[in-house]
């Protein structure tokens, strides 16, 4: 068990289906780790679980203690209820420290351009997270993309130009665009310009029939 990594307590759980509602009434969270070996069912304390989940995410490591043998995991799947929030099942992959795995990270805008700093319009990720590969240790929660380099909305930001730490992979293809420029729409204008143009039409119209109607008398 490492001192630096996030730890907690789990015990066996024998009780599965229909029954694991009572564990959830009476503050336990079903769990299963699965991975090097054959699955473990755990129960843990809900508090507790949810206080290492908001820190570790799914990309920080945790040592789960199950009757003193301990398995260092991943959360990979946190099922939580629709409305309240509240923990489900989560489901922990227990990995081995010497094998690079795959992961997701989320893509942070940092920096402003100076499309945006000229008030033209907002600097935007095209996506929000990236699948990356590297040994558990070295797995990190976030990438940032850092917009202050772009010169122009035709020059938006690729895989390609991102920086990450050592030993991480991105695996996406390095063309792929990750964010970009978008000007500012001027919708308000372009509405009235529209109704001006129907109004004017209406009027055509309207002067057209007249003159048909005259020439018939």
């Amino acid at each position: 068990m490492s001192e630096d990594r996030l730890a907690i307590e789990a015990e066996p759980r024998a009780v599965t289906g229909k029954k694991v509602k009572r564990l959830r009434r009476d503050g336990i969270i079903p769990a299963v780790i699965y991975g090097l070996n054959d699955p473990v069912t755990i129960q843990l304390e809900n508090k507790t679980l949810r206080r290492v989940l908001r820190r570790a995410g799914t990309t920080n490591l945790i040592d789960i203690s199950v009757k003193g043998n301990v398995k260092t995991v991943l959360a990979r799947d946190i099922q939580q209820h629709v409305t309240r929030g509240d923990l489900i099942h989560v489901d922990f992959q227990e990995v081995d420290l010497k094998v690079r795995i795959t992961a997701e990270a989320s893509l942070v805008l940092v920096g402003r351009s100076q499309m945006m700093e000229d008030g033209l319009g907002s600097d935007v990720l095209s996506l929000t997270s990236i699948e990356i590969e590297a040994l558990p240790d070295d797995l990190v929660a976030e990438i940032e993309v850092d917009v202050s380099q772009m010169a122009s909305a035709d020059e938006p930001i690729y895989v390609s130009d991102l920086v990450v730490p050592k030993g991480v992979t991105i695996l996406a293809d390095p063309e792929t665009a990750v964010a970009r420029f978008e000007y500012q729409r001027l919708e308000v204008e372009e509405e009235e310009e529209v109704e001006e143009f129907e109004a004017t039409a209406d009027s055509v119209e309207i002067i057209e029939k007249g003159k048909s109607e005259e020439e018939e008398e």
